[in-house]
């Protein structure tokens, strides 16, 4: 993992905030006034031991999960003032898991994610394409355009993925646990995608259950348990001793290193 791009200090401009959040599944509520705030070409980790919210919060900022109550904005415009196509063009996502459809090739698939700026009458511009093709360097797959998606590793599958969400050219990236599953490698791989998104300007917002690699590579972290914010700043504040077993109702160790702190479950 020690090629994995480090964090650097993010830029001033805000471009997702959430203010007191509320959300559920019919009766059942799961976020409980959730405040957070994305700044461009910022990697904010979203951390928290299972069913803390996590992926609601990813569902409600990407209009998937409606709001009980609260705010969320993408570039200061309220979240309900944008429709699909409009929000599409500001936002993407990559899901925890998504079935690829069959019988596409890979430069097919990332061309999709140029559909919000696709008119009703016509194919792709050469702009289009030029936004495809970067995507796909960025994330590595250029390589692999022409091969069929359900002929991918997971990994590949898991970056092109990445890819697609990329060639939306979006202002917030949302990205839902997109290391399961993938051995060190794909993580690596995928890590650096990431940051170098991150500094072609986009906010993104990484769900992440390992500690040591969000200690690694995001800039601050969300800790989120039981639907509440209950820490966020930086790596080294947030992941402190008492507090991580608190929230995962577990024994932890956490050492210092040079390049954040590293936690281990105690046995």
């Amino acid at each position: 993992m020690n090629a994995v791009a480090q964090p650097s200090a993010p830029p001033a401009a805000e471009v997702l905030r959430l203010e007191g959040v509320h959300a559920g599944y019919g009766r059942s509520q799961v976020l409980f006034g959730v405040d957070l705030r994305l700044h461009a070409g910022e990697v904010l980790g979203l951390i928290g031991p299972n069913g803390a919210g996590k992926s609601t919060l990813v569902s409600v900022i990407s209009k998937v999960l409606p709001l009980a109550a609260g705010r969320v904005a993408v570039d200061g415009r309220p979240l309900e003032g944008y429709g699909r196509r409009a929000l599409a063009q500001r936002l993407a996502v990559v899901p925890q898991t998504a079935r690829l459809p069959e019988g596409f090739t890979v430069l097919e698939l990332v061309r999709m994610g140029r559909t919000p700026f696709v008119g009703l009458w016509r194919g792709p511009s050469r702009e289009d394409e030029v936004e495809v093709e970067r995507a796909m360097r960025q994330t590595g797959v250029w390589s692999l355009a022409e091969r069929l998606v359900e002929r991918l590793s997971g990994g590949e599958q898991q970056r092109v993925m990445l890819a697609r969400a990329l060639a939306q050219r979006p202002r917030v990236l949302l990205l839902d646990e997109p290391m399961s599953h993938l051995d060190l490698r794909y993580q690596a791989e995928l890590l650096r995608a990431v940051r170098a998104a991150s500094v072609d300007g986009v906010a993104i917002l990484l769900v992440l259950h390992d500690l040591n690699l969000a200690a690694r590579a995001c800039d601050r972290l969300v800790l989120l348990t039981d639907g509440r914010v209950v820490a966020q700043g930086t790596p080294a504040a947030v992941l402190a001793q008492g507090r991580l077993e608190r929230a995962y109702r577990t024994d932890v160790e956490v050492f210092p290193t040079p390049r954040g702190p590293l936690v281990v479950p105690r046995l």
